[in-house]
């Protein structure tokens, strides 16, 4: 007998669902079947590369105030991780994802991605890049580039003490201080010129953190990619590529035409990555007709991405989207505005999903969404054939529902 549950619609009544989703099997490489002891060259092979910016598990245990502090489970956070390796992605650590600045602060950070990054090495050839930026210095502190750039560099040399690849995060201070695009260009002229290693810079927009408007020296987002572009030019061999969160494809395919040779564009479009990581292939670089991929949705959709992209390497481009097609409505729904409040989404997911016990986060952000909301997530994540445990899934939104007076 098919699953079914009471659902609330939009209009705050309830409604029978009935299941019809079907399990997505596992993309593991030369093993049959998900095992997160998965190492090396077990784990599939892709011809994008593809990182999974990755959420935090809270501890509902620890005895803080949620609003003030912020605990993290430590076991349940790193086995996400290895969940996310032995699918084939890469981890972009402590960033927006995890609630980075918005809860999880530096010295929490700085250990996730030591955590990670020692994690890692049970997996050969596993991807880990980390998120640095300036998060902690407040940005009312902050009174010129030179704070900015003190800021930067603390955390630049603490994260490539450990090893860590760096994705120089965009930076609260410096949109705060920053009174032209001269200002961008001698900040990260500085940073670029230290990295021990080519970096992914990081175009975060407005809409996921109101913060940061005007980033690179101005509103008008052509003049910003100029700005932008410039610096990645004139640094083109310490930038390994660029991860823009616009939700404006036209602006990141035609920014992707125009990076220098060998700079990749990282898609953060959580509306339209199954096109932009497919490709138009225009251009004379590889990398100019197509998206690599750094995204907060990948967390929640990792199964159908591993699988997409799997099917993408072999050159079935059909199934590719087949698989990945379906799972756009579940992300344009979890990113919806305010599109800050997507990490919930994520999070419900993962706890659906039977990877960790309990939907708790870090900040008590489990709170920012509706009733309503969650169950249409529900809807979509079936749809999308995301629900990995249907009962599991089906069991616990009934509890939810039960703790908001619908038994």
């Amino acid at each position: 007998m098919a699953l079914s549950i009471q659902l609330p619609s939009a209009s705050g009544a309830l409604e029978t669902y009935a299941l019809e989703g079907s399990v997505i099997p596992a993309n593991t490489g030369t093993r049959g079947a998900l095992d997160s002891r998965l190492r090396g060259n077990d784990a599939p092979r892709f011809n994008r590369i593809a990182y999974s910016a990755a959420h935090v598990v809270a501890d509902p245990l620890a005895a803080i105030d949620p609003w003030l502090a912020s605990a993290v489970d430590w076991d349940a956070t790193i086995a996400y991780r290895r969940h996310l390796w032995s699918l084939g992605l890469g981890v972009a650590e402590a960033m927006d994802t995890a609630q980075r600045g918005m809860g999880l602060d530096w010295p929490t950070s700085l250990e996730l991605i030591a955590r990670s990054l020692d994690a890692a090495r049970d997996f050969p050839g596993a991807l880990v890049a980390s998120g640095c930026g300036t998060d902690h210095l407040p940005p009312e502190n902050a009174k010129t580039t030179d704070d900015v750039i003190r800021a930067y560099e603390a955390q630049m040399e603490a994260i490539e003490k450990l090893g860590g690849k760096l994705i120089v995060m965009a930076s609260r201070a410096l949109a705060r201080v920053a009174s032209s695009p001269a200002d961008y260009e001698k900040v990260y002229g500085r940073i670029l010129s230290q990295a021990k290693q080519p970096v992914v810079l990081h175009w975060l927009g407005e809409m996921f953190d109101p913060a940061l408007a005007g980033y690179w020296g101005s509103s008008d987002v052509d003049a910003a990619m100029d700005t932008a572009l410039g610096i990645i030019a004139a640094h083109a061999s310490k930038v390994d590529g660029i991860k823009i969160s616009l939700l404006d494809k036209h602006k990141e395919i035609a920014m992707r035409r125009r990076l220098p040779p060998g700079v990749r564009m990282y898609t953060g479009d959580d509306f339209n990555y199954a096109e932009l990581i497919a490709g138009d292939g225009f251009g004379g670089e590889p990398t100019h007709g197509r998206s690599d991929a750094l995204l907060g949705i990948f967390d929640a959709i990792a199964p159908a991405a591993s699988a997409a992209l799997g099917e993408l390497a072999r050159g079935n481009v059909e199934r590719f989207h087949a698989i990945l097609g379906p799972t756009v409505p579940l992300s344009r729904h979890i990113f919806a505005a305010p599109t800050r409040f997507y990490k919930t989404g994520v999070v419900f997911m993962a706890w659906l999903n039977g990877h960790q016990k309990h939907f708790t986060m870090v900040g008590g952000q489990q709170s920012t969404r509706s009733l309503v909301h969650l169950a249409e997530l529900f809807r979509l994540a079936d749809a999308a054939n995301l629900l990995e445990q249907p009962e599991l899934a089906t069991k616990r939104m009934k509890t939810l529902l039960a703790l908001h007076g619908v038994e």
